[in-house]
């Protein structure tokens, strides 16, 4: 039997006694992975009632590709968002397995409640822990073959960092947060990709080496790269665990010594022949395992990029303001500094903002800006240990070979850091982020054994091992605290909104979201406060503007709101949503040849916008222009079928002029797409004028059923009543309404009419 394992915590080697194995006194490894399942759920549990936040709007409450009536098979031509990847406003997100995921929660739930995806989603971080538990076993305690099957040690060092990565509150994004399913899903098939490859180049039978020297197990490759595969359908980031296997049988399985393999040092004299035996076994194997990893990365990367449209995505400024820094030199200081702060929120994780874009984090633009500092000691740390790593100088034991795998368990534990952050870097391409919490999921990994490793080496005094002992169970119990608050903070987008402010209060998306919340509640002052705030932080906020614009047209300050919209379209010429706003307002202030230009150039950015149409028609319909009017209605309604408001005007207007067969006729079509009791009403009150007063009837009680609280439904269906000649039922009628609003003077006229008529009636 041969056990390859490095030094943990309370390390200690399984035994073979007269035959039989005999356990180290830790937990077991089934023990274990309950403790880090149990822990992981726990300190997300309190999510499991919380809304859809933030993200979750776009990519799962509007998104289609949801919908039973969706086929299915739009999933794979549609980025995360449910757009088209043609789209010039994709973001090239291609992760059809995650939306499908959400599909699968969306009809088992028979609906979008969000507790049946934050569930899912919980437990799928816990099962993720289970597995990152077995690979900090494989890496820290080593792995051994008994009867044929690899079984991973698990010391008191594969669970702490099992323990660690299960708690860390930087996780919350991922867990809390229902969009960031795709991490979970991508972590899974990611880690099962990389035990796949552990397992392909394992032997079948106990033998003095652990691995194949000179072949693999092609079944077990093909299902890595299968399981590979999966991870980047569930997120771009999957992709990298080819870089974290590579690095693993180079470091690991060949057992490659990297200064001595490009001349910087020559191996000991004094190394034994055994453990020159153990270091170079890799030569038959290497190359072939490679290409395997590199076709099956060129395929999947081809595939992708084809998927894609052979484009990357675009980006604005607001987005990613360090990306478009000028210059090679402050763009590089800009990333290393964003790099220094995603290293501090994993040692800090008390620092978290749901959004880092737009002023939280400021451009540097000057070699005198004291941050470069934080960028100069964040290199020194990480240069000490890539030094570490490479030259084995952690430990002060002096067998060589101790060193040696202490210093491959730093290199791979860099390897998980920073492999899997590279899509994040903006180094190969640029993102559509400053900072994203959720892209530290997978390198957290590497932050939790440098912590243990780190801690084991402290472990060594044993004066010290108690103090030291104590100082980790207040690091994960502060852990634990910290993660079941945040994941109370994400529950609604009002209390995580406002925990940004507090994080990043120089972040102007950050208030405009509160605006936003503030004023969909109908807060509207609060929301105009925070919305100017914004655009103070942010003189190019054309969103801002737009929305603010909108508040100050509701509340009848058009001048205003006619010079921000003019200012957002000034910024963005396309921005289409800005251009029939102003519309609005001109119309509303007369400009009727400007508000008429500003729709058409919201329509030339926009085809497809029916309240665009919608809008313009209301224009000509207050001009008088009756036919254009109805041009532009129509064009609502074949861009949207079930346009409520578009129909109803076009019903009356058609009313109005004459035209009451048209009227009656487009009625009974919009009914086709949609039931609306407005339609109805509209309909039934046609009908009656033409004396169909049996169909009008019927209409109306059918509009009366749906919405049986409106007193202008009874007062017409009386006045119906009344010209029928069933005066009875219009005194019942014309009674229901009055007492639903008793202000209704023509209806009360209406009902002393009847009465009269129906006293003269009985006179006579």
């Amino acid at each position: 039997m041969n056990i390859q394992q490095q030094n943990g915590i309370g390390h200690k080697k399984s035994l073979k006694q007269n035959g039989h194995y005999v356990e180290p006194s830790w937990p077991s490894f089934k023990r274990s992975a309950w403790i880090v399942f149990t822990l992981a759920v726990l300190c997300f549990a309190n999510s499991y009632d919380g809304d859809f936040v933030f993200d979750d709007s776009e990519a799962v409450t509007g998104n289609k590709d949801l919908k039973p009536e969706t086929p299915l098979l739009s999933l794979f031509h549609h980025d995360f968002w449910g757009r088209k990847l043609d789209s010039k406003t994709s973001h090239k997100s291609y992760r059809p397995l995650t939306v499908l995921t959400f599909r699968w929660s969306y009809s088992l739930a028979g609906g979008l409640f969000p507790m049946n995806f934050h569930i899912i989603n919980i437990i799928l971080h816990g099962i993720v822990s289970v597995l990152m538990l077995a690979t900090f076993s494989l890496l820290m305690g080593g792995c051994e073959v008994r009867d044929g099957r690899p079984v991973f040690g698990c010391p008191r060092a594969a669970l702490f960092s099992g323990v660690l990565f299960a708690v860390h509150p930087v996780h919350t994004e991922s867990v809390a947060a229902v969009v960031g399913r795709a991490d979970l899903l991508c972590a899974l098939f990611f880690i099962l990709s990389f035990l796949g490859y552990v397992k392909a180049c394992l032997k079948d039978v106990d033998d003095e080496s652990l691995y194949r020297p000179s072949t693999a197990s092609i079944l077990w490759l093909i299902v890595s790269m299968l399981l590979c595969t999966l991870s980047v359908l569930c997120k771009e980031q999957g992709i990298t665990v080819i870089g974290i296997i590579s690095a693993y049988d180079i470091l690991i399985i060949c057992k490659i010594d990297l200064l001595e393999s490009i001349g910087f040092k020559s191996q000991p004299e004094t190394m034994k022949a055994d453990e020159q035996e153990f270091i170079k076994p890799w030569k038959k194997c290497f190359l072939f395992r490679h290409v395997i990893l590199l076709i099956s990365g060129l395929i999947i990367l081809t595939t992708r990029w084809r998927i894609m449209g052979s484009t990357t995505p675009t980006f604005q400024v607001f987005d990613n303001p360090h990306s478009f820094v000028n210059g090679s030199l402050f763009r590089a200081l800009n990333y290393n500094y964003l790099y220094s702060i995603n290293s501090w929120l994993l040692v800090n994780p008390w620092w978290l903002c749901f959004d880092w874009s737009m002023g939280c984090i400021p451009v540097i633009e000057s070699l005198s800006d004291w941050r470069i500092m934080v960028v100069i000691v964040f290199w020194i740390i990480l240069a000490s240990l890539l030094f570490t790593s490479l030259t084995g100088i952690l430990t002060q034991q002096k067998k060589t070979l101790v060193r040696f795998l202490n210093s491959r368990n730093i290199t791979m534990a860099l390897a998980f850091l920073i492999i899997p952050f590279l899509p994040a870097t903006n180094l190969f391409f640029r993102v559509g982020f400053v900072i994203a919490e959720r892209a530290l999921y997978l390198p957290t990994a590497g932050f939790c054994i440098i912590v243990v490793t780190g801690v084991g080496k402290l472990c060594q005094d044993k004066e010290k091992r108690e103090m030291i002992k104590y100082c980790i169970y207040y690091l994960v119990v502060m852990f634990v605290i910290r993660s079941v608050h945040r994941s109370d903070q994400w529950r609604q987008e009002m209390t995580l909104f406002l925990s940004g402010a507090k994080i990043c209060p120089l972040n102007a998306k950050v208030h405009y979201n509160i605006a936003k919340l503030n004023g969909d509640k109908g807060n509207a002052d609060i929301a105009i406060e925070k919305y100017r705030l914004a655009i103070e932080l942010n003189e190019e906020y054309d969103q801002a503007m737009n929305n603010l614009g909108n508040i100050l047209k509701e509340k009848g300050d058009l001048i205003e709101a006619e010079k921000l919209l003019l200012q957002a379209v000034g910024i963005r010429d396309d921005f289409a949503a800005a251009w029939m706003n102003l519309g609005i307002v001109q119309a509303s202030l007369h400009k009727n040849n400007s508000a008429e230009k500003s729709y058409y150039t919201a329509l030339k950015h926009r085809r497809r916008y029916p309240d665009c149409y919608y809008n313009l028609g209301n224009m000509y319909l207050e001009m008088g222009k009756n036919q254009l009017a109805i041009q532009a209605f129509r064009n609502a309604t074949q861009q949207k079928p079930d346009h409520v408001n578009a129909w109803g005007n076009m019903v009356i207007l058609l009313d109005n002029i004459g035209l009451t067969s048209e009227a009656e006729k487009v009625g009974k079509e919009a009914l086709q797409y949609n039931s609306d009791p407005s339609l109805l009403f509209n309909l039934a009150n046609v009908l009656g004028k033409q004396d169909k007063f049996k169909e009008s009837e019927v209409v109306f009680l059918k509009a009366i059923q749906q919405s049986n609280k409106d007193s202008r439904m009874y007062a017409n269906l009386g006045v119906l009543y009344h010209r029928w000649g069933k005066f009875e039922a219009a005194v019942k009628a014309y009674t229901t309404a009055l007492q639903l609003d008793p202000s209704l003077d023509t209806t009360k006229d209406n009902l002393r009419m009847v009465n009269r008529k129906m006293e003269k009636a009985q006179r006579k």
